[in-house]
C-alpha cells in the first residue's frame, strides 16, 4: 500500500469533496479519483460512498481513517524529533476557532506569542461547525460547546458574555426606547436558525420565542456590519461590539447571554512542546483579558 495514496486517502476523509482535496494536494481531481480507485481496488473494498454533497466515508473508510490518522501522528513525531523541533519550540500549530473569535480577539492578540516564540507558526483556521481534530483540521480547537469524546483533552477556556447593540442612526429613526415590552416591533439581525451547527448560537429564542429577524446571516461579522450600518439590533458578542465605539448597548441590565469557550486537543498532540506552549498562551490571554469577555457594565 502506497504512502501516498493514504495521504490522498486521509485528504478527501477531512474535506469530504474531491475538488477541495485535490487543491490542498495540487493535484488535478480525476488524479485523486483514479488514485482512490486504485486504493479500493488493492483493499477489495468501497472507502467512501459518492453523494451529492460530498465523499462520505463508508465503515471500512472509518476504520482505515483510525489507522492511517495514527501513521501520519508517528510520521509527523518522527520529523519533529529529527528536526528538534520539539525541543527548540518551533513549528507550526493550527488554530480551529469561529469566525469573530478567530478575527476579533485571537488574532489582534498574537504579538506576545510571537515575540516569546519566534519560530513558532500559527494558522488560524475558521470554521462555522465543529473542528475534526481526529481528521487534523487543526492541533487545537477552540469550541463553543464542551465535545463529549473521551478520547481528547477538553478544559474550558473562558465564559464570554452577549449583549444586545444598535447604532444611534438605527435608534434614530426609531423614537421609541428599546425595552424588553417592545422587542418584537423592532427589526432584528440574527442567525439563519435552521442552518445553525450548534443550539448556543440560537440567541432570540432565550430571549422571545416570537422575534422574527429583518436580517439573517450564517457569519456574526456580517450581522455585526448590517447593525453597525443601522439595519437592526442584535445580540453580538461584548469581545466584539467593544472595538466599535459607535455601538450601543441596550436593556444592558436585563439582557445578557452567557456562553463559554472550550480548549480541545489530542494528548499525543499536546505533547509537543509547541502546541503546549500556545495551549497555555490562550489559557493566560484569556484571564488577562477578562475585562471584555466579560465586561461588568
Amino acid at each position: 500500500m502506497n504512502w501516498d495514496d493514504i495521504k490522498i486517502f486521509l485528504e478527501v476523509a477531512r474535506s469530504e469533496r474531491l475538488s477541495q482535496a485535490a487543491k490542498r494536494l495540487a493535484l488535478d481531481p480525476s488524479t485523486v479519483s483514479r488514485r482512490l480507485h486504485k486504493l479500493e481496488e488493492q483493499l477489495t473494498t468501497q472507502l467512501f460512498e459518492r453523494t451529492q454533497d460530498g465523499h462520505i466515508l463508508t465503515a471500512d473508510g472509518e476504520r482505515l481513517l483510525a489507522s492511517a490518522r495514527r501513521m501520519e501522528q508517528d510520521a509527523s513525531y518522527a520529523l519533529d524529533d529529527i528536526k528538534h523541533n520539539n525541543a527548540q519550540n518551533s513549528g507550526c500549530v493550527r488554530i480551529g476557532v469561529t469566525e469573530a473569535f478567530g478575527n476579533f480577539f485571537i488574532a489582534p492578540n498574537l504579538l506576545p506569542i510571537q515575540q516569546q516564540f519566534p519560530n513558532i507558526q500559527i494558522d488560524l483556521l475558521h470554521f462555522s461547525r465543529d473542528v475534526k481534530i481526529s481528521r487534523n483540521e487543526a492541533d487545537i480547537a477552540i469550541a463553543v460547546e464542551r465535545p463529549n469524546s473521551t478520547s481528547m483533552i477538553v478544559s474550558k477556556l473562558c465564559d464570554y458574555s452577549l449583549q444586545l447593540y444598535a447604532h444611534p442612526s438605527y435608534l434614530s429613526r426609531h423614537q421609541e426606547n428599546v425595552t424588553l415590552d417592545n422587542l418584537a416591533t423592532h427589526n432584528w439581525v440574527s442567525y439563519v436558525d435552521n442552518l445553525l451547527f450548534t443550539e448556543q448560537l440560537s440567541y432570540l429564542k432565550e430571549l422571545n420565542a416570537d422575534l422574527l429577524p429583518g436580517f439573517r446571516s450564517t457569519s456574526v461579522i456580517s450581522q455585526y456590519s448590517a447593525i453597525q450600518s443601522g439595519l437592526g439590533i442584535g445580540i453580538l458578542p461584548c469581545f466584539l461590539a467593544a472595538r466599535d465605539a459607535s455601538l450601543v448597548k441596550l436593556c444592558p441590565k436585563e439582557i445578557k447571554v452567557v456562553r463559554s469557550f472550550w480548549l480541545v486537543t489530542h494528548p499525543e498532540i499536546k505533547r509537543l512542546s509547541r502546541v503546549n506552549s500556545v495551549w497555555h498562551y490562550l489559557k493566560q490571554l484569556v484571564a488577562e483579558q477578562q475585562h471584555l469577555l466579560m465586561p461588568e457594565h
